[in-house]
């Protein structure tokens, strides 16, 4: 993704009516099309790649899972036009029954941050009531809110905007950033 500006907000949008897997457009702030995600269906093994556009032509960013359905699951994030590991994001096994919670990684699997949904409360409530509250998570680094994704409500359409405006410093690397939103519309999208 060194190729790509990254910016500071972002919305994804599942694609409606896909009848094997999923496809998520990420659109910046004017409603571009800036990166395309498509994933296979019926895989064991979590393996989401990113795009530049629906051409598939430019892969910039893969999200693989490092174990065969693994509930405590840790991904890797790799640059894929440097082959760089960025970090990895780790879900919180059993703590995520009730409030969505993943731990996220440096290259050398160090704890730097979390991604949490917003409320203990509002996460069960959201389990008894699926899709009538809409999720919202707070993204964290070294004790600091760097990042917020918000699902809006639709209960046809997946859409989450994703904000890093409030990391200036860029604590947070964006492409751990945009792996967190997507594998939160991914994977926990589909316990919902």
């Amino acid at each position: 993704m060194t190729n790509q500006p990254l910016q500071d907000t972002y919305m994804i949008r599942k694609k409606v009516f896909k009848l094997f897997g999923e496809a998520f457009h990420i659109y910046d702030a004017a409603g571009n099309v800036v990166f395309y995600s498509k994933l296979k269906a019926f895989k064991l093994k979590e393996d989401i790649r990113l795009y530049t556009g629906e051409d598939m032509r430019t892969e910039v960013l893969t999200i693989k899972a490092r174990n065969i359905i693994d509930f405590s699951a840790a991904y890797d994030v790799v640059d894929a036009l440097t082959g760089e590991k960025a970090g990895a994001l780790k879900r919180k096994g059993l703590k995520s029954l009730l409030q969505d919670e993943w731990i996220i990684l440096d290259p050398d699997d160090r704890e730097i941050g979390s991604i949490r949904e917003d409320s203990l409360l509002l996460a069960l409530l959201r389990r008894f009531a699926t899709g009538l509250i809409p999720q919202g998570f707070t993204v964290d680094v070294g004790g600091k809110t760097v990042a917020t994704f918000k699902r809006l409500f639709n209960p046809f359409i997946l859409k989450m905007t994703v904000d890093f405006s409030l990391d200036p410093a860029r604590l947070l690397d964006r492409r751990l950033g945009l792996a967190g939103a997507i594998l939160l519309s991914a994977v926990e999208g589909r316990q919902n």
